[in-house]
């Protein structure tokens, strides 16, 4: 790793995948309020991934790791437009690619801590109902 912010990133997109690994119950109560585009969680799943390969090159991430962002990048990427509209919290129910996304943001995590199961991040409240 080359300096703290590559350190930072690092942790920033493992506590993303920590979200994207979760059991939807949990992912719907971290929702809670939260109006979520589907549209935007796609994006910032795709820039999670984008900016491993550069921490990989770098020394951040292992080679392992890289093939789990690689994975999780093309499942999104595959997820069709139509089911791109809408809110997250309905997209994790209705469309089958977010469980498959689970699996894949797993075993990445298990490769890069250890373990999948960690504590959720902490919501940001950027994207609350009524504001």
């Amino acid at each position: 790793m080359n300096d703290l912010g590559d350190a930072k990133l690092r942790d920033w997109s493992l506590r993303c995948m920590v979200l994207f690994a979760a059991d939807s119950p949990d992912q719907l109560a971290w929702l809670g309020e939260r109006d979520v585009e589907t549209k935007d969680v796609v994006e910032e799943v795709e820039l999670i991934c984008s900016i491993a390969e550069g921490l990989t090159e770098r020394g951040a991430f292992g080679p392992g790791d890289l093939r789990g962002f690689r994975a999780i990048g093309r499942r999104v990427g595959e997820i069709d437009a139509g089911c791109r509209v809408g809110l997250w919290a309905d997209a994790l129910l209705a469309d089958p690619a977010w469980d498959e996304v689970r699996l894949l943001a797993r075993r990445l995590l298990v490769t890069a801590l250890g373990d999948w199961r960690q504590p959720l991040p902490r919501p940001s409240g950027s994207h609350t109902k009524g504001r």
